[in-house]
């Protein structure tokens, strides 16, 4: 085992307990998250952990990045960032080969990063941490079908250039191959915006197009279907199968209107990355430019799973308890 090997492998296994391994860091030590549409809940939980990871070893965190799901501004952020020479970046590339190149930059110039929640596996980026999106959707298809007994016309909602999503949708397609009667219909893209979401599920429903669920890969789209469904009294009459913990998707699981939805721990992600590129930062290996994919005697993970699970009617006050918990002190 290389010298550096047995330090990664040591050190990240004490991360949690220990915080950090070295001596002081520089005031001016900078870890920075890349991300598309900041303001939504799930990249504000993603931030927590980032924030969290950065006071524990006293250095400074940044979130950049569009308050929309807007690809291109995402990329202008993270040249942005470049300028700036931070100790590390972790992004979650919103089109993976948007921002290949521009991670691979940042690697030459010595800079790690780390991508989490959406993967670019052709750029060199050292490793991505977060859900396995096609375990993710095979979970959703699962509870899929058992909401549907088998047999219905699915809509789906989701970003079809994201990575992340299109593998959330070959895990659903994974399961309803042994559906024959469960047919996917549509895959809508929403571009960013959940109203496009409601417009279409309003007019498929007012058309009287025989839809007996909607599927969300991702997290807006669906407390939007919610609302829709609500107010037009359907509920009960289609299933609703969302992705992540956003309140009023939670909200709308407490009241019978989405059946469940596939929760993330995007909390993990940022707080892990973050110790792991501090880490690297104060011990980088001799290159960053090294195909890690292919080198199996790597002293780095190809990939970290932090896993999914499901919440429903059966355990969402205690989800929303834990979330309280921890929330941040106003």
């Amino acid at each position: 085992m290389t010298k550096y090997a047995f330090l990664f492998l040591t050190t990240a296994a004490g991360i949690l307990l220990t915080g950090c391994a070295h001596g002081p860091h520089d005031q001016n030590e900078t870890y920075v998250l890349v991300a598309a549409n900041t303001k939504i809940w799930y990249w504000q939980t993603v931030a927590q952990g980032l924030n969290r990871a950065a006071s524990e070893m006293k250095v400074k965190s940044e979130v950049v990045g569009p308050d929309r799901y807007d690809p291109p501004a995402e990329r202008t952020a993270l040249l942005n960032v470049l300028q700036e020479k931070p100790a590390g970046i972790m992004i979650s590339p919103a089109t993976a080969n948007l921002f290949t190149n521009d991670i691979n930059t940042a690697l030459q110039q010595g800079i790690p990063v780390i991508t989490i929640d959406s993967d670019d596996p052709l750029s060199k980026r050292l490793f991505f941490i977060g859900t396995d999106n096609y375990n993710a959707g095979r979970l959703g298809g699962q509870l899929l079908a058992k909401e549907l007994s088998g047999k219905g016309n699915v809509v789906m909602f989701t970003y079809p250039n994201q990575l992340n999503l299109r593998e959330r949708q070959q895990g659903y397609l994974s399961v309803l191959d042994n559906y024959p009667a469960i047919k996917l219909t549509q895959a809508i893209d929403i571009k960013g915006d959940p109203s496009v979401a409601s417009d279409t599920a309003k007019t498929l429903l007012e058309s009287k197009v025989k839809v007996d669920a909607f599927v969300c890969l991702e997290a807006t789209a669906c407390p939007a279907i919610g609302d829709l469904v609500s107010r037009s009294n359907m509920t009960g009459k289609v299933a609703i199968i969302a992705m992540d913990t956003d309140q009023r998707t939670l909200t709308w699981i407490q009241k019978g209107v989405i059946a469940a939805t596939i929760a993330q721990r995007p909390y993990t992600m940022a707080y892990f990355a973050t110790k792991v590129l501090d880490q690297i930062h104060h011990n980088p290996p001799p290159s960053l430019m090294e195909d890690l994919a292919k080198n199996s005697y790597s002293p780095l993970p190809w990939f970290i799973d932090t896993g999914t699970f499901i919440v429903d009617k059966d355990n969402v006050n205690a989800y929303l308890q834990q979330n309280q918990a921890h929330a941040p002190a106003q």
